[in-house]
């Protein structure tokens, strides 16, 4: 691969590969113009956790769906550490109790709030993103994806976001919307026994359930107005990655309006309790205070047609990269309810790196 593409998603109907940037929309209003009005055949790219910021959506040079990624030719990454962790888990172990205190104030209103932490990653050299795409993509469980940032104007210049998301925020085909919330998690282990009882654990526990019962409330509150048929399964079914066991309900409905895009669905559902929490201002108000800018992590990846057609992916298990691809950025979070364990939950974001910290190459 003599250049990188613009923008790539792997699942199980194919592969998109965008190449090149046409038309950069920062601007969420002037991307659903262009779709609307035939101006692009298709948008795509990447949502900020935060909509008030800009998006890095854009209309490709050109698109292609194809049945598996390229075969680029891999290459060796090289060595790439840890240098910095944002902030230190002692201080986001603080950050989690203040959570739960908050948590437990009745008179807070605030149910669940998701914190995360970064880790600030240097490579020896270049990062090839066909191949850590190649590495991501392994994991058939979930959708490996790029992203160039530059279209989010200043300070994303060149910058990318990579990883490979378990998490189906949308799709829409026809008037069909399909959605797969997850909330709820717990590590794998190379252990047969210990692994199935992971899995078991976490489809018995109290906690995670009341975790993943708040998301999937949330999500019928914003579809309820948009569709008709809607169809939730009524108890969670347990998924795995490579890396972590998940709660996840699969969710179905036909649309009310054909004239709703998978685009504008995407932005009914974002942020998701699975990233954010509930009730979800309060939950954003927190995350600001305790975290400040979360970037395009927890944001959402993904594409939609001009016919209205698409799928946005949960944009986490990822880094952002830098322009000269030499550093990266990784985030990683946790659903805090008022029964959280904040040694737990630092761990739960140590399991949720595994993926994309393998996929690097990161030295141990």
């Amino acid at each position: 691969m003599t250049s990188e593409p613009s923008f790539v998603m792997t699942g199980r109907t194919g592969v998109i590969v965008a190449d090149g940037i046409h038309t950069a929309y920062p601007r969420l209003d002037d991307a659903r113009a262009a779709l609307a009005s035939g101006d692009a055949s298709i948008v795509l790219g990447a949502l900020p956790f935060d909509m008030s910021r800009p998006t890095a959506l854009f209309r490709p040079e050109a698109v292609r769906t194809i049945d598996a990624l390229p075969d680029w030719p891999r290459r060796d990454l090289p060595a790439v550490r840890i240098a910095e962790t944002l902030p230190a888990p002692d201080v986001h172990r603080a950050r989690i109790a203040k959570a739960i205190a908050r948590l437990n104030d009745p008179g807070s209103g605030l149910h669940k709030v998701v914190l995360a932490r970064a880790l600030r990653l240097v490579a020896d050299g270049p990062l090839d993103v066909a191949t850590i795409l190649a590495r991501l993509a392994e994991d058939t469980t979930a959708n490996a994806y790029f992203a160039d940032l530059t279209p989010a104007g200043a300070g994303y210049a060149g910058a990318a976001l990579i990883g490979a998301s378990p998490e189906l925020l949308v799709a829409r085909r026809g008037d069909v919307v399909t959605c797969r919330p997850f909330a709820g998690s717990a590590p794998r282990s190379a252990d047969p026994e210990t692994d199935h009882a992971s899995g078991v654990a976490l489809a018995e526990s109290a906690k995670n359930l009341h975790e993943h019962r708040l998301v999937v409330d949330e999500m019928r509150n914003a579809l309820e107005p948009l569709c008709v048929d809607l169809s939730i399964a009524p108890t969670p079914e347990l998924s795995s990655t490579s890396a972590v066991w998940h709660l996840n309900t699969p969710i179905t409905g036909r649309l009310r309006e054909s004239s709703i895009t998978a685009l504008d669905l995407a932005i009914a559902l974002h942020p998701t309790p699975a990233v954010g929490g509930v009730p979800a201002a309060a939950a954003a108000e927190l995350i600001n205070e305790l975290e400040g800018d979360r970037g395009f992590y927890a944001g959402a990846v993904g594409w939609c047609d001009a016919a209205g057609d698409g799928r946005w992916v949960v944009a986490i298990r990822c880094a952002q990269l830098s322009a000269d691809r030499r550093t990266a950025e990784a985030r990683s979070g946790g659903g805090i309810v008022a029964e959280s364990d904040p040694d737990d939950e630092v761990a739960e974001t140590t399991t949720k790196f595994k993926t994309i910290m393998s996929a690097l190459g990161v030295e141990k």
